[in-house]
């Protein structure tokens, strides 16, 4: 079942005041769960090593490729 969000029927023209933009930016943040700094230290880490990785792949094809460029086309 799904549920949309409920909206007063306002002008759209009409403009939430900065306190009250305010007011809600805090409120959400209320509800946020925040990770505890083990989960921190985890997420870090395994965002790394991934992107390390990724460097690692992607720097391979980039000598592949230009190896067989320079081998098809000499130099």
């Amino acid at each position: 079942m799904t549920e949309k969000a409920v909206r007063p029927e306002k002008n759209s023209r009409e403009r939430t005041s900065p306190l009250t933009f305010y007011r809600q930016v805090v409120a959400e943040l209320r509800k946020v769960v925040w990770p505890t700094q083990q989960q921190l230290v985890t997420y870090f880490f395994v965002v790394l090593i991934f992107v390390l990785v990724m460097i690692a792949y992607v720097s391979l094809l980039d000598v592949a490729f230009g190896k067989a460029v320079f081998a098809l086309f000499g130099e």
